[in-house]
């Protein structure tokens, strides 16, 4: 079937909201709020509102003000997770440049007898080499003009330029696997579940860089569940499927390990107050709040 629908003015656009039975006080505000998100994005909050999906007609009582909580929840939500992941990204690159450098040397990382893949390494080296060439990092700069050498930048400086899908697959393919526990130790689980998370948080990192959105997905790219930490493991456990959930349980467990004492549970647990947003979409059991990863004493 061809595609034939006409564009709609934002007017038109608030006129739609209004037959399908959105309670809205303030239409001049609405049409601002549309001028600015775009309607085909903001409607994929209208979802969780609707009694007929056929029609799309929404439940009794529904006012532009819920959608709009829904919308903003998932924008924080989105921002507070960037701000976790950054911190989880910077420690795994330290502690990866690290322990690789320490039991190879400087250049450890570019030698073919460190790799599980022939194939995989020639790739990745190849992506490394193009974001070296187009890096106006200072560091970068001055490696380059200090020393003469045919090689890449030392690990230390190399990991610098990476994205956490870089690093994710540098650390998939790393051997000898002495080396890849070193690191997963540091975050106390087991490498192979360390190699899935950071894959899976690669994935979420690139959700939220995107603004798509993410409160009630299911994840395409999920992570082993670690059979340690017991805290971590009976919080996943309880859930047991694609939703954020664990996402958030994995994150918290990283966290307490990168900055014990951090504030970022906190954070999250205000966030979901603040805007009285349902737990249970996003995969929350229902009796999440009882599990020792959550307490905050």
């Amino acid at each position: 079937m061809k595609y034939e629908k006409p564009p709609k003015t934002f007017a038109e656009q608030v006129d739609l909201l209004l037959s399908r039975g959105l309670l809205i006080p303030d239409r001049q505000l609405v049409e601002h709020y549309l001028s600015h998100l775009n309607y085909y994005r903001f409607a994929g909050y209208l979802l969780p509102f609707e009694q007929d999906h056929s029609t799309h007609q929404l439940k009794a009582g529904t006012t532009f003000e819920d959608v709009l909580n829904l919308y903003v929840f998932d924008r924080e939500l989105r921002l507070l997770l960037l701000d976790a992941i950054e911190r989880i990204e910077v420690s795994v690159r330290t502690q990866w440049a690290y322990h690789v450098s320490h039991a190879t040397n400087a250049h450890g990382y570019l030698s073919a007898t460190n790799v599980s893949s022939a194939r995989q390494f020639a790739r990745q080296l190849g992506v490394l080499e193009r974001e070296l060439d187009r890096s106006s990092e200072t560091f970068i700069k001055h490696f380059r003009e200090k020393y003469d050498d045919p090689n890449l930048p030392p690990i230390w400086a190399a990991c610098e330029v990476m994205s956490l899908g870089q690093l994710s697959n540098w650390y998939a393919m790393l051997r000898p696997i002495s080396i890849r526990k070193r690191i997963s130790q540091v975050y106390l689980v087991d490498q192979q579940v360390l190699e899935s998370a950071l894959h899976h948080l690669s994935y979420v990192r690139n959700i939220c860089a995107h603004h798509s959105r993410l409160w009630n997905r299911e994840m395409v790219i999920t992570f082993s569940v670690p059979k340690r930490p017991q805290k971590l493991r009976a919080a996943i456990v309880a859930s047991r499927d694609r939703r954020l959930y664990n996402t958030l349980c994995l994150i918290v467990h990283l966290m307490d390990c990168i900055s014990p004492g951090h504030q970022w549970r906190t954070r999250l647990l205000e966030l979901l107050a603040a805007h009285y947003v349902s737990c249970e979409p996003m995969g929350f059991p229902a009796d999440w709040g009882s599990y020792d990863l959550w307490q905050t004493g």
